[in-house]
C-alpha cells in the first residue's frame, strides 16, 4: 500500500510564501510524474504546475514565475515553493504522482488529502 500525505499549508499575508510537501510511503520504485492542482471555493480544480518523467516542468500562467515544482526521488517526496503569495492564490491544494512500484506493473495514480492555503492580510 502507498501513504500520500501533504504538508505545508497554511495562513500567509500577501507577498509571503510558504513550501507544500507531498511525501509517498511504501514500496514505491520511483515517481514517474507528478503535478500540484489547487481548488478554490466556487471554482473547477485546476492544474497549477507538473512534470514529467524528464520533461521541463509547466505552470499555470498565474502562478509562472512565483511557483515551482520540485521533487525528491531518495525521499519520495515532491515540493511545491510558492513565493509572492497573493489573494487569489487562495485554495486547497492537492498533489498528484504517478510512481512505479517494487515488482508491480504501473505506474499508478495517488493524491493527497489537500491542504488548505491562504492568502490575507
Amino acid at each position: 500500500q502507498v501513504r500520500v500525505v501533504e504538508s505545508g499549508g497554511g495562513l500567509v499575508q500577501p507577498g509571503g510564501s510558504l513550501r507544500l510537501s507531498c511525501a509517498a510511503s511504501g514500496s514505491i520504485f520511483s515517481i514517474y510524474a507528478m503535478g500540484w492542482y489547487r481548488q478554490a471555493p466556487g471554482k473547477e480544480r485546476e492544474l497549477v504546475a507538473d512534470q514529467h518523467n524528464f520533461g521541463r516542468a509547466t505552470y499555470a500562467d498565474s502562478v509562472k514565475g512565483r511557483f515551482t515544482i520540485s521533487r525528491d526521488n531518495t525521499e519520495n517526496t515532491v515540493y511545491l515553493q510558492m513565493n509572492s503569495l497573493k489573494p487569489e492564490d487562495t485554495a486547497v491544494y492537492y498533489c498528484n504522482l504517478n510512481v512505479f512500484l517494487s515488482g508491480k506493473r504501473g505506474p499508478y495514480d495517488y493524491w493527497g488529502q489537500g491542504t488548505q492555503v491562504t492568502v490575507s492580510s
